[in-house]
């Protein structure tokens, strides 16, 4: 299933994640204070069949922003038993409040449609504001919490839905 690239802005493209992303999506990943995954686990899902569902928001011309870096951010999903598991959405600091989740997070809902799957879900940090309203945003709906899910800190989750069936954009 190979997609074209789709401008996001002038300078902002979205496009499949490839090896040579991922020394940049774990540096986001370590800067945003996700759960680690690691270069290893971003490579094996390459190779596997969900690489499909593995997306970054690349800067067209890095050269011409001083010290800016080539990736902005990324997501990474996978399907299994009739839904979609986002399992991580990150930008950059710098990138942060543009609409560079929101663009990630459409693409990513609309490959789930695409393939008739029903529902999408994520979790998240109970006290992460900026990601709840992002997601809630999108369509999401809190579903549920999961106790002290998360360590380093511990905190709980909250696990959050949207429906992709029946829905031409997911997105409000």
């Amino acid at each position: 299933m190979t997609e074209p690239v789709v401008a996001v802005r002038n300078d902002v493209l979205i496009a499949r994640m490839t090896e040579h992303d991922l020394l940049e999506v774990v540096e986001i990943e370590e800067s945003s204070g996700l759960s680690r995954w690691g270069w290893a686990a971003y490579y094996a899902e390459l190779q596997g069949r969900h690489r499909n569902f593995m997306f970054v928001a690349r800067i067209r011309n890095p050269e011409q922003r001083r010290g800016a870096s080539a990736l902005a951010g990324y997501i990474v999903a996978r399907m299994g038993a009739d839904e979609l598991h986002i399992n991580n959405v990150a930008v950059r600091d710098e990138y942060r409040r543009q609409g560079l989740g929101q663009e990630l997070l459409g693409r990513i809902l609309e490959q789930g449609r695409l393939l008739g799957t029903p529902v999408a879900f994520l979790e998240l940090r109970a006290g992460n504001s900026a990601a709840l309203a992002l997601y809630e945003k999108c369509g999401f709906g809190v579903t549920a919490r999961r106790k002290n899910y998360y360590s380093d800190p511990v905190e709980d989750a909250l696990v959050m839905t949207v429906n992709l069936v029946g829905s031409l954009d997911p997105i409000r």
